[in-house]
């Protein structure tokens, strides 16, 4: 895709080429079950009927909107947006698995990081509330893992969760 935008737009200005480029990108995203030449066909009439009443994002294109070398190369970007978007779905099933198992993985170090710490005074004193109430046998907790193991299973005996 980086190669396609050094090669289009040559005339435009960086400015000029970059919105019209984020511009059909977006559009492009916008409409992915039409095919390159539908979707440039419904850029240009819109572009068109915009250039008309005069309120267009892309005034510059007002003298070259049907020019050849315009609608090559914005057809040949329209492509590559359609390849670069193809391609991105295909990769999604691997990034949503890679995010479950980073979630995975962070939910793991947490809890070794909590079996290292002691409980804090309200998982004590919520666990002595506890205990109390349902007229459990306390234990000793060495840790915040533990402590809210303790807490969970008491809760889930009784059914408070």
């Amino acid at each position: 895709m980086y190669e396609i935008k050094k090669q289009i737009y040559l005339d435009f200005t960086k400015n000029q080429k970059s919105s019209l480029l984020s511009y059909l990108r977006a559009y492009t995203k916008k409409f992915p079950e039409l095919k390159s030449e539908e979707i440039l066909d419904k850029f240009i009439e819109d572009e068109r009927y915009y250039l008309e009443i005069d309120n267009s994002r892309f005034e510059f294109l007002k003298e070259i909107i049907d020019s050849d070398t315009f609608l090559s190369d914005s057809l040949k970007y329209i492509k590559e947006c359609k390849k670069y978007y193809e391609n991105k779905e295909k990769q999604r099933p691997i990034i949503e698995a890679q995010k479950a198992y980073e979630k995975q993985k962070r939910e793991f170090l947490k809890k070794v990081k909590m079996s290292k710490e002691p409980p804090t005074k309200k998982q004590l004193y919520y666990y002595d509330k506890l205990c109390k109430k349902y007229g459990l046998e306390k234990k000793e907790l060495t840790s915040k893992l533990e402590a809210l193991e303790e807490i969970d299973k008491i809760l889930e005996e009784h059914k408070i969760i």
